[in-house]
């Protein structure tokens, strides 16, 4: 049996199996990426984002084909599917973009005579374990940086996503790198182990679980290797005062249930003042359970499954655990095979498993608060600290808040809004790095310094 196995989740249907990389592949993979490291690093870095500039192209290209696949992988709705290869698109193409900034001198002024500069050079191998929520996405935000500084990476992804895994690295295959610069693997956990552990793999990045982050971060640091984590999120939406209420409704429900509700920055905590609280609620809960569910494939799709069928029972264990420990079930909360309903629950207190667990699929937790004060504690109360959202009208208490919140990112009056230039990441149990915009070209570099005297 094999743990790399595509499962339709729509239908449960076993699409396709792949077996795990032996030993002796895996240690053929490492010595052609640090072989590859050694040549990849003297390509003049012109050249280096010609090709990552070509990576983005040949996904506009496929862009039909690849989004086909993750809706048969992990049940994507087609329409989040296609939105996904652009941004994955626009990333790898931001990178090319700004290759001569990402590695350009950085000139330090000093006190004496002469010159010094901070240059950034590559590490060397890397190592990428990736999530299913965002096959695309995910790899992107890693790799091309990481390319254009001259990395080779090694890709690790989830093991029900070995088509997309293919896919994308036919795409770096065909786009002209060399043959070790960018190898995907099917790793049992031992095997992944032993790769963090090879003295030349240099770095590890994992994108997933708080589980899965402390297992590598423990063998990375026992190892001295540099680890960066983007882990898990129960991002608050503060609701303290509005114009537009119907709007802000509007955003709280995108906000949940982008890729039915499997992100790790989605909005999951909703805290929102007393005198708007009821309407909001009543809203809220018209707009999630009128979100339509249905096949995947098809364009009008909100919610699609679950990634998995364990999935969905896992989702289904904690709702049920919430209201068993006293939280009121306002709408939704019924599981079908991997679909799970659109759920809103309020009475959620700090006794309460929910208060502190994230929730991975469409439930929303609503609190009312008296005030600014009590908003910002209730959204701090919390492991995690990726996102947040603030809706306000108050300029000035929208700035207090963004100071005050403990989180990697803060969103005032605005959803959805992530781009390629916008580092992402966040702090607490959420992380401890950030990817996209400039900041991520400088996780995995040897930023040296070079003293000249006169």
């Amino acid at each position: 049996m094999t743990d790399y196995v595509v499962v339709n989740p729509a239908t449960g249907e076993t699409l396709a199996s792949y077996p795990t990389n032996t030993d002796a592949e895996v240690q053929d993979a490492v010595a052609a990426a640090d072989s590859a490291y050694r040549t990849w690093r003297e390509v003049p870095v012109a050249e280096r984002a010609a090709v990552v500039r070509r990576i983005a192209q040949l996904h506009r290209e496929r862009r039909d084909e690849l989004a086909a696949i993750i809706v048969r992988e992990m049940g994507k709705p087609l329409s989040a599917a296609e939105g996904e290869v652009d941004f994955a698109a626009d990333i790898t193409e931001y990178y090319a973009d700004h290759a001569e900034k990402i590695t350009g001198d950085q000139p330090v002024d000093i006190l004496g005579e002469g010159t010094a500069v901070i240059r950034r050079s590559p590490l060397g191998v890397l190592l990428g374990i990736m999530p299913w929520n965002y096959p695309y996405y995910q790899v992107a935000r890693f790799a091309a940086p990481n390319l254009v500084i001259g990395n080779t990476i090694l890709l690790k992804h989830a093991p029900q996503c070995p088509e997309s895994a293919a896919a994308i690295e036919q795409i770096y295959r065909d786009a002209g790198l060399p043959d070790g610069a960018y190898v995907g693997l099917r790793l049992t956990n031992e095997q992944a182990a032993t790769v963090v552990a090879d003295p030349r793999i240099q770095g590890v990045s994992v994108t997933g679980s708080e589980r899965a982050g402390a297992a590598v971060a423990e063998i990375a640091g026992r190892n001295l290797k540099k680890v960066a984590l983007e882990l898990g999120g129960s991002d608050p939406f503060i609701l303290l005062s509005t114009n537009d209420l119907d709007g802000a409704v509007e955003a709280a429900v995108n906000a949940r249930l982008d890729n039915t509700g499997q992100a790790c920055n989605a909005a999951k905590r909703f805290i929102v003042t007393e005198d708007l609280y009821d309407g909001f609620l009543e809203k809220f809960t018209a707009a999630m359970t009128a979100a339509r569910t249905g096949d995947p494939m098809a364009q009008d799709t909100v919610l699609g499954p679950l990634s998995s069928l364990a999935a969905a029972e896992r989702l289904d264990d904690q709702v049920q655990r919430a209201v068993t420990q006293g939280a009121t079930m306002v709408a939704g909360g019924k599981r079908d095979g991997a679909f799970f309903e659109s759920t809103v629950l309020t009475g959620v207190t700090k006794d309460m498993d929910a208060y502190r667990e994230e929730f991975f699929g469409p439930v929303g937790v609503v609190y009312k608060v008296s005030g600014e004060d009590e908003a910002v504690a209730l959204a701090n109360d919390t492991p995690f600290g990726l996102g947040s959202y603030v809706y306000t009208t108050d300029a000035d208490q929208a700035a207090r808040i963004a100071d005050k919140i403990d989180a990697g990112m803060v969103y005032v009056n605005i959803v959805q809004a992530d781009e390629p230039g916008l580092p992402f990441g966040g702090v607490k149990r959420s992380g401890t790095s950030r990817e996209m915009g400039l900041l991520a070209a400088d996780e995995f570099v040897n930023k040296k310094l070079i003293r000249v005297g006169p």
